[in-house]
This record gives C-alpha cells, structure tokens and sequence, in this order.
C-alpha cells in the first residue's frame, strides 16, 4: 500500500505561484500513473492533471491548461504540481492520487490552496 503526503499548499494572491508536492512511501510510484484532483466547496472533486508512470504522457484539465505543468521524479517517489497564474476559481484543496489499478487509487490527505484576489 502507497502513502501520500501533499505539501506546499497556502494563501497566495491571484496572479501568483505555487508548487505542491506529493512524496509517496510504503512503496514505489514508479510503476504508476499519478493525478492531481481538487475539490472546491459545494463541488465534486476534479481531475485537473495526470501524468504517465515515465512521464513521457500529461493530462491537464481546460480550466488550467498554459498555467500548470505535472511533473515526478520517480528516484524520489514524489510527484509536483506547479501552479501558476492563479486565479480565485483555483481555490480547492488539492489531492495527489496514485492509480494503483484499473478503477483504484490510493489518495492523499490532501492541502489546502486558497487564491485571494
């Protein structure tokens, strides 16, 4: 079993950056796809970017499409989300998933990213 763990999470101004980190132990995440998700108040919980276990392939969602970029670095199990350009509608908190299998995943507890503007 996978543990996660986000961090880098805050209070930042619209217009501003923010890089989340998601390190894993328990085992490797080499071998899997990980995801970035958000959820809002009074709203489901999002996909907003994915990326491939080599990294080779990157999902993102439209409404962050040009202003967030995935990336790992399998050699120190973590994955990041580097968020840029924010805006208050990005205010979520955002959750690191491992998809541990068709169907399953493995999440983290989650932190809390608020935009002000």
């Amino acid at each position: 079993q996978v543990q996660l763990v986000e961090s880098g999470g805050g209070l930042v101004q619209a217009g501003g950056s923010l890089r989340l980190s998601c390190g894993a132990s328990g085992r490797t995440i080499s071998t899997y796809a990980m995801g970035w998700f958000r959820q809002a108040p009074g709203k489901e919980r999002e996909l907003v970017a994915a990326i491939s276990w080599r990294g080779y392939s990157t999902y993102f969602a439209d409404s962050v499409k040009g202003r967030f970029t995935i990336s790992r670095d399998n050699a120190k199990n973590t994955v990041y989300l580097q968020m840029n350009s924010l805006k208050p509608e990005d205010t979520a908190v955002y959750y690191c998933a491992a998809f541990t299998s068709v169907g399953g995943a493995s999440w983290g507890q989650g932190t809390q990213v608020t935009v002000s503007s």
